[in-house]
């Protein structure tokens, strides 16, 4: 068992030491506890266990506030005829090998994709419409198009103009694997947005192990999600208090699993109790690979979600 861990800027890399930082000790202890109890299904090693959301951008997209917002919260309008009919079986492909899997229709694809419209913006129409001829703005309400002085924000939905299927790429309990995708082309992006095609019945979701008994150590807190893995470098996202100081992300890397979690200076004075989500970022002594990222508190394998 090797562990590493990334301390901000200014740390005292004597902390790293056994037995200098009681945060670190307990961190210590309860990941070899989750580590120890891991016990993957057997489709974590032969079948399909995707560690994303199933909504997967191919690039930079080139976002504004408003259509960052859009994307995130799935408001979407077509503007074309999206297949009923579910195409052909496709083809998964793992570093370790190849699945055939059944997949599903664009119209299913987009369903799930579209989660609903936007809330109706003042001074805006809520379907823009068909643009002027010439390409031109589309003209908003009134003789010379005002715009309203409210925030023009969380109110535009985004307009797919095609779909075609290809892969797009998604990390898996296998690794990093090339999955059918519907690939939906949306006027507002740079970057096609793409829906993982496999159907339901070809997913397997991860295990949900039961967290360590006890709980949670003084001064550790958890990890809530995966932001980016890129080789050996991880970021993810720790729970933690609003007035919580001395943020420091821990890892314990073993071959076959990493756990993930941090430490904290907990307040002493009047704070409220809002969670904050705080990004950290630590380096591996090896490149993940296959291995699970688990919640030092929960024992949860952590998902990748978008940014």
């Amino acid at each position: 068992m090797i562990a590493a861990g990334c301390a901000p800027a200014g740390s005292d890399p004597a902390g790293d030491a056994p037995g200098s930082d009681p945060r670190r000790d307990a961190f210590a202890q309860r990941a070899a506890e989750v580590a120890d109890a891991w016990r993957p299904v057997p489709a974590w090693t032969s079948g399909y266990v995707p560690m994303r959301d199933p909504t997967v951008l191919l690039g930079d997209p080139g976002f504004t506030e408003e259509t960052k917002v859009a994307f995130l919260s799935g408001w979407y309008r077509d503007q074309i005829d999206l297949p009923a009919a579910k195409p052909a079986e496709g083809t998964i492909r793992f570093p370790d090998g190849t699945l055939t899997v059944p997949l599903v229709s664009a119209a299913t694809a987009y369903g799930q994709l579209d989660q609903g419209d936007p809330p109706p913006c003042a001074g805006r129409p809520k379907d823009p419409g068909p643009k002027r001829p010439g390409g031109g703005p589309t003209i908003e309400p009134g003789p010379d198009g005002p715009v309203s002085s409210a925030p023009q924000t969380a109110c535009v939905a985004l307009t797919v103009t095609a779909a075609k299927l290809g892969t797009a790429p998604v990390h898996t309990s296998r690794g990093e694997a090339q999955v059918p995708a519907w690939l939906f082309t949306v006027e507002e992006l740079a970057a096609p947005v793409a829906r993982l095609a496999v159907a339901p019945q070809a997913v397997t979701a991860p295990p949900q192990p039961a967290p360590p008994a006890g709980p949670a150590p003084q001064g550790v807190v958890g990890a809530q999600d995966l932001r980016s893995v890129d080789g050996a470098e991880l970021t993810w996202r720790l729970g933690v208090g609003s007035c919580d100081t001395g943020i420091t992300p821990l890892v314990q890397e073993r071959d076959d699993v990493v756990v993930v979690g941090g430490s904290v200076v907990t307040a002493t004075g009047v704070c409220d109790a809002m969670l904050k989500l705080e990004p950290v970022t630590a380096t591996l002594k090896a490149p993940l690979g296959n291995r699970p990222v688990l919640d030092v508190l929960t024992g949860t394998p952590l998902r990748l979600v978008a940014s």
